[in-house]
């Protein structure tokens, strides 16, 4: 009777207690959790659903050595996908509660259950980072661009995108005035680049460019960091000073968080140009 020899390694087991956590997560969520189907309900589920979904993607891949045959690079594709979801289960672990226990006068079952999710969610996202941890490559080791520094920030920088791209949406925030827009303009071309350099790097499909990839990162990272420098300066002058002004205190909070995330973004950006920077000329 044939067997299948299951291989063990400290990046196999984090793995898999990284699927047993959001698979409790999202289970008790949707089991009892009594939760509304929209909103930030949705987006938790969504986030503990698909952190579980590629997890077992990727361990199925690799206990069958199926590697090979993927259509993608396997050097960058499970990096990719646990700093992804590392994000995801840290964005949900932090929404949860808020959104779903904090202020909440109701006790019984349906407590319990959000109090369980929110626990395996946090386990989640501790499994999920130290699977980025165990795959990042090491000084003087031959890996893919997904598990360089460079790589790592570019998920973040998508991932603080989206969620501006969530706070300006709803309500819209953007369009009082041309200089709000070019904010809005930053965001979204930032987000496309860095998302296309992820795309290429997991599909294997950089040598598609017309220009050597180290220096497309590099006129690339130099573009987002003036441009992200700009919204940094413009998006609090032109939705906090009382010239300008004109949204609700209601709004407030979101402006804030944008403007926040914003700044974030453009340190991502920063260190994202200083490492490309040591790699393309010091490598050189």
């Amino acid at each position: 009777m044939p067997l299948i020899w299951l291989p063990t390694s400290q990046l196999l087991w984090v793995r898999v207690a990284a699927l047993l956590f959001t698979c409790v997560a999202f289970s008790v969520a949707a089991h009892g959790a009594l939760l509304p189907h929209e909103g930030m309900a949705d987006w938790c589920i969504f986030c503990w659903a698909f952190s579980f979904a590629c997890t077992l993607l990727v361990l199925l891949v690799e206990q069958f050595s199926l590697q090979t045959r993927a259509p993608v690079s396997w050097s960058n594709f499970p990096i990719t996908i646990a700093c992804y979801a590392a994000l995801l289960c840290l964005s949900a672990s932090i929404i949860f509660p808020l959104f779903f226990l904090r202020n909440q006068h109701f006790y019984g079952d349906s407590r319990s259950y959000r109090i369980v999710s929110t626990i395996f969610s946090c386990l989640a996202a501790v499994a999920y980072m130290g699977e980025v941890s165990l795959s990042k490559a090491r000084p003087g080791e031959v890996a893919g661009y997904m598990a360089t520094a460079p790589g790592l920030l570019k998920v973040c920088q998508t991932f603080v995108a989206c969620i501006i791209f969530i706070l300006v949406s709803d309500p819209v925030s953007y369009n009082q005035y041309p200089a709000l827009e070019w904010c809005m303009a930053v965001y979204c071309i930032c987000f496309i680049l860095s998302m296309a350099v992820v795309v290429l790097c997991v599909g294997e499909c950089t040598g598609c460019l017309p220009i050597p990839f180290s220096k497309f990162l590099s006129a690339y990272g130099l573009l987002a960091v003036i441009m992200y420098l700009t919204a940094t300066i413009i998006w609090p002058v032109f939705q906090f000073d009382k010239w300008y002004q004109r949204q609700s205190r209601s709004d407030q909070s979101k402006l804030i968080t944008v403007a926040v995330f914003t700044a974030l973004n453009f340190l991502l950006y920063l260190a994202d140009l200083a490492y490309t920077a040591r790699l393309v000329f010091v490598s050189a």
